[in-house]
């Protein structure tokens, strides 16, 4: 039986085991997926060999952490430093992203949304900022501190932290932090949600399986929102297909994972 799992900090909330091992079974696939939560992202390779691992996906905080720890890495994840997927060819750790063409397909369901403004500066927001950018998008990042936007100060993004934030029109809102996941904070200050909130279209938070602070906030407003779980499905289907070697139909695939997250 071949071995996967989710790395993370926290990651006992993970919905993932569940997705990829509904979909192993959908197409016979003799493999068996599960957790290891990591708090030290330096040992991620270590731990990867250690627990006998063929593939793994990366969750909060690790991605850069896995970015590192790749000996290849394709283009995509080379280019924005952030890598969610592992997969073990030939001994050695290959990366990828499959966090952007998720998010860009469960961002479909809102209409007229042009300018996008995502709240933190951490991988999975170095994934996604480019691709939203090639799709026709106006990015903004908003992030606490200035050390973190500099990547995206270098690719022409427009940037701001809580201090320095002097635009308050978006039409998308998205959360790509981890506040709100196992405490009841929010990811920007609510004075700053207060300004940026009426004047926004839809809210999105990457989080799943829960209603946040945020998304709470955001229905206060009377925004349409989502919480993470097309974002989990749609990338969780792109890794599959990494860890299987592109072998089996990702609508089988797709279909299993909805049906596992109910």
């Amino acid at each position: 039986m071949k071995k996967f799992a989710i790395f993370g900090n926290p990651v006992k909330h993970s919905k993932s085991p569940i997705m990829h091992n509904s979909a192993f079974r959908a197409v016979g696939f003799d493999g068996e997926y599960f957790k290891i939560e990591l708090e030290d992202g330096t040992k991620l390779k270590d731990e990867f060999f250690a627990n006998g691992l063929i593939g793994a996906n990366i969750t909060l905080p690790h991605k850069e952490a896995a970015y590192e720890a790749s000996d290849y890495l394709d283009d995509f994840a080379k280019k924005v430093g952030a890598v969610n997927t592992l997969v073990l060819k030939d001994g050695k750790l290959y990366g990828y992203n499959t966090d952007a063409p998720g998010f860009i397909k469960s961002i479909k369901k809102f209409d007229n949304i042009k300018r996008v403004l995502l709240l933190g500066a951490g991988g999975t927001a170095k994934a996604t900022a480019p691709i939203l950018k090639e799709a026709g998008y106006d990015v903004s990042i908003l992030n606490r501190s200035a050390n973190r936007l500099e990547q995206f100060n270098s690719l022409g993004f427009k940037t701001y932290t809580f201090d320095t934030i002097n635009n308050y029109n978006f039409d998308l809102i998205v959360n790509m932090t981890s506040a709100g996941l196992n405490d009841s904070n929010l990811p920007a200050p609510k004075e700053l949600l207060d300004k940026i909130f009426p004047n926004a279209k839809a809210a999105i938070d990457i989080i799943y399986g829960k209603e946040t602070p945020f998304l709470k906030l955001a229905k206060e407003f009377n925004l349409p929102s989502a919480d993470g779980s097309e974002m989990l499905i749609q990338q969780g289907v792109l890794a599959f297909d990494y860890f299987t070697n592109h072998k089996y139909d990702l609508n089988i695939v797709e279909e299993a994972m909805r049906e596992a997250l109910g």
